[in-house]
C-alpha cells in the first residue's frame, strides 16, 4: 500500500464556501489515461497515496477519460473510508453509453462512452447525477461549470456563455441554496472570461487553468484583484503551463498541451538559469510562486503514479530564498507587481 508521507501540508480558506482545503490538491486528468494508458491499480493507488499525504481536494470532470477520472477516484475513496475529502467536479458535458466516445482530443484511452457538450439546466442535473453514479458518493461539495472559454468553443463562446447563465448558473444556485452543494463557480483557461464571470455571476469558485504561474501572469491584473475583493476561492491548475515548467526545456517539451514554441522556450531557458544558480529545480519554484498571491487557496496538481505525488509534497515544502525572487524580477522574469512568498 502507500506511504504515508509525514510533514502535514498547509491549508487555506477556499474564499466564502468556508471550507478548508490543504494547498496541495489532486488533479484527476493523468488517471484517467490523460497521454498513456494507466492501469487500475497505479491509478487507484496514485489517488490514495495523495489522500495519505494529506490532500483533501479532489479535482476532475465528466471530460477526464468520459468518466474514467470520477470511476478511479470513487474505487480509491473506497479503500480510505473514513477520509475526509472536498469533491469537486465539473457540468457542462454528459456522457452517453449508447453513443461512440468520439476524438478523445489528449486522452489515450478511457470509458468507450459518447460526451456532449450541454450547460443547460437539465443537462446540468443529469451531470451531476452521472457525476454521483460514477463516484458512488451521495454528495458533491463544489461544482464547476467547464470550458466556457475561446480555447473550447471559440466563435460559439457567446452562444454557449449564455446557454451557461440561463441554464448551469440556475441549477448550480439552486443546489448551493438547498444546502446540495457548499459552492460553485467555473473551471477555465482563460483569465478574462474568469474576470466576466466574476461580473455578471455570484459565483463561489474559480479553478483558473495555465493563466496565472511562473511563465505568464495575465490574470494579476484583472481576475485575481477582483475574486480577492469579493472573497472567491481561487484553485490554480496547469501551474506548470502543461508540462515545461516541470521538465524544463527538454526535447518535446509541452506548452498548453502542444510543443513549446521558440519564445515559451527561450523564457523557460532564463528562468531555469536562474533556478540552476541556486541550486533549487524549477518545479519547485513554480509550484511556490503562485502562493505568494493572497487570493490563490489551492493548486491542483495531477499525477499518474504516487512517486508524483511523493514528489509533489517534498516540492511544496521546500524552501525558496528570498534572493531567487529579487533575482527573477530584476531579470524581468516575473513582474515587480507580482506578490511572492
Amino acid at each position: 500500500m502507500p506511504r504515508d508521507i509525514g510533514q502535514p501540508l498547509p491549508h487555506r480558506v477556499l474564499g466564502r464556501t468556508g471550507i478548508d482545503v490543504a494547498t496541495l490538491g489532486f488533479g484527476g486528468a493523468p488517471i484517467a489515461d490523460l497521454y498513456e494508458i494507466l492501469d487500475e491499480e497505479t491509478a487507484i493507488e496514485t489517488v490514495v497515496t495523495a489522500i495519505n499525504a494529506g490532500v483533501n481536494l479532489l479535482d476532475m470532470s465528466p471530460l477526464y477519460g468520459h468518466g474514467l477520472s470520477e470511476l478511479r477516484i470513487g474505487a480509491a475513496l473506497r479503500h480510505v473510508p473514513d477520509a475526509e475529502v472536498v469533491i469537486c467536479t465539473k457540468v457542462g458535458r454528459v456522457t452517453d453509453p449508447f453513443s461512440p466516445p468520439g476524438d478523445r482530443a489528449v486522452f489515450a484511452g478511457g470509458i468507450n462512452h459518447g460526451v456532449s457538450i450541454d450547460y443547460s439546466y437539465d443537462g446540468t442535473m443529469r451531470s451531476l447525477e452521472q457525476s454521483l453514479l460514477r463516484l458512488g458518493r451521495d454528495r458533491i461539495d463544489i461544482a464547476l461549470i467547464h470550458d466556457v472559454d475561446v480555447w473550447t468553443h471559440e466563435d460559439a463562446l457567446e452562444q454557449r456563455y449564455a446557454e451557461a447563465k440561463e441554464g448551469a448558473v440556475k441549477a448550480l444556485t439552486k443546489l448551493r441554496n438547498e444546502g446540495t452543494i457548499s459552492g460553485f463557480g467555473i473551471g477555465i483557461n482563460e483569465a478574462d472570461m474568469a474576470a466576466r464571470f466574476l461580473d455578471d455571476c455570484d459565483i463561489d469558485v474559480v479553478l483558473l487553468a495555465g493563466r496565472y504561474s511562473l511563465l505568464e501572469q495575465p490574470a494579476l491584473e484583472t481576475f485575481l484583484p477582483k475574486a480577492e475583493e469579493r472573497n472567491v476561492g481561487v484553485i490554480l491548475g496547469g501551474v506548470f503551463n502543461s508540462g515545461i515548467l516541470a521538465t524544463g526545456t527538454i526535447d518535446g517539451a509541452r506548452y498548453n498541451y502542444a510543443p513549446a514554441p521558440p519564445d515559451v522556450l527561450e523564457k523557460v531557458r532564463k528562468l531555469e538559469e536562474v533556478c540552476e544558480r541556486f541550486g533549487i529545480p524549477l518545479r519547485q519554484v513554480a509550484i511556490q510562486f503562485v502562493f505568494g498571491h493572497p487570493a490563490v487557496s489551492a493548486v491542483v496538481l495531477g499525477a499518474a503514479r504516487s512517486t508524483e505525488v511523493e514528489a509533489q509534497v517534498d516540492d511544496l515544502h521546500s524552501e525558496i530564498p528570498s534572493d531567487l525572487w529579487a533575482e527573477l524580477r530584476q531579470a524581468n522574469l516575473i513582474p515587480d507587481n507580482a506578490p511572492t512568498p
